[in-house]
């Protein structure tokens, strides 16, 4: 009881309702279209909780990011998204970890529940961010031809802003919610073309959108943290 009620303390009206809201609508598409699935199911679940905890630059968000994307790499190796599994398992599973670390390092006022944010990425910083992302833009494009996979060009943009949303997540930039966001839609797209194939993938479809308005709101809500920290 202690621990629901030093829950509901921590997160605010709008995220309950944003983190509710989300989880209902996984488990109705669920139900409706899938059924069977409940590894797709539970990815799902636990990608939607580590957004509202990464909305709030807590470092929880990222240790459920790793386990989501062992998950969901899975999944999509199953669906032959050779893409999304080299992304998540090759690339956001360790950066996620970083990530983790870069944040319990750089804790505000002490605190390990919420990250100290990056005023401002530096020139030299966004013209490195530019080049590694063309660059892994580049050299996946003909890994993922290599291994044959499934609607190439939405697949390498999935890469492409899953890189930048976690160099942006490693260096405590608000922007890092936008990245996502942005990898957002491209997965909506990308398990649309999934469903024409197989209707039970329209619930992963509702589960990207579901992140995408979490992603949003994490953009948000960091701006807002950004502007008290600097007091």
């Amino acid at each position: 009881m202690k621990l629901i009620r030093s829950i509901m303390n921590y997160f605010t009206r709008t995220e309950i309702f944003l983190w509710s809201f989300s989880v209902v609508l996984i488990v109705i598409s669920f139900c409706i279209f899938d059924r069977n699935n409940y590894l797709t199911l539970t990815a799902s679940l636990i990608g939607v909780t580590s957004l509202i905890f990464c909305a709030k630059g807590n470092p929880v968000g990222q240790i459920l990011m790793v386990l989501f994307s062992i998950i969901y790499g899975v999944i999509s190796f199953g669906f032959k998204y050779y893409g999304e599994m080299l992304t998540y398992i090759g690339m956001t599973l360790p950066m996620s970890v970083f990530a983790l670390i870069s944040w319990l390092k750089n804790p505000y006022n002490g605190k390990r529940s919420q990250v100290s944010i990056n005023n401002g990425l530096k020139a030299g910083e966004k013209i490195l961010a530019a080049v590694l992302t063309a660059a892994v833009t580049v050299i996946f494009y003909y890994v993922l031809g290599y291994f044959n996979t499934a609607n190439i060009i939405p697949s390498t943009f999935s890469v492409s802003t899953s890189f930048l949303a976690v160099w942006l997540t490693y260096k405590r930039s608000p922007c890092f919610a936008l990245a996502y966001a942005c990898n957002d839609v491209v997965l909506v797209i990308l398990w649309i073309l999934a469903s024409v194939t197989d209707i039970r993938y329209l619930s992963v479809v509702v589960c990207f959108c579901a992140f995408l308005i979490n992603d949003i709101y994490g953009f948000i809500n960091w701006k807002r943290m950004q502007k008290s920290q600097q007091g």
